[in-house]
């Protein structure tokens, strides 16, 4: 089965700024200069609420982001293996169920007020904090009107839409 029977995801763990720089830096790159088309999140409809858990999808139209967090520090990227439009909601293989997730990308104001924006920078953003979460890596997207974090919520996405604190040690994928 899929992960949270998203059809065609399956997450692959990564941890680390090395790992996760070797194995998606330059296809990250590769998206400055891109348009963000949408933001998709999960929607849990009995709840009325972002199921957090599942992957935050970022639609570039020729190219579709999927992270996931997990643990403390671990995150998946993955590419073009949800398709938020061609099944929009779905309901854990019980047919029998009405269906209680369902993607939207109108969610929170912040991103919605993204779309349509290029991208300028993503950015490694590599925990500085020695806890648990010591090797967490978060995702910065930076564009002309503002910009969001994709980071490990333990356990499960967060989102924040400020600059990134002292927290964090930045690292440009820009060029």
């Amino acid at each position: 089965m899929a992960f949270f029977d998203i059809e065609g995801y399956e997450p692959v763990w990564l941890s680390g700024l090395k790992e996760i720089r070797r194995a998606h830096g330059d296809r990250l790159r590769a998206l400055v200069g891109k348009r963000l088309q949408h933001v998709h999140l999960t929607w849990y409809v009995k709840y009325g609420e972002w199921l957090q858990d599942a992957p935050v999808v970022l639609d570039f139209g020729d190219e579709r982001l999927e992270i996931t967090h997990w643990k403390f520090d671990e995150v998946s990227l993955t590419w073009n293996t949800i398709d938020p439009f061609g099944k929009a909601e779905w309901n854990w293989g019980d047919p029998a169920e009405p269906s209680p997730l369902r993607w939207r990308q109108d969610i929170y104001p912040e991103l919605s007020a993204l779309e349509g924006q290029v991208l300028q920078d993503v950015e490694l953003l590599e925990s500085l904090y020695k806890g648990v979460a010591g090797s967490m890596v978060a995702l910065g997207f930076v564009f002309p009107g503002g910009r969001f974090t994709v980071f490990n919520a333990m356990d499960e996405n967060g989102l924040e839409y400020t600059e990134p604190g002292e927290d964090y040690r930045k690292h440009s994928l820009a060029g």
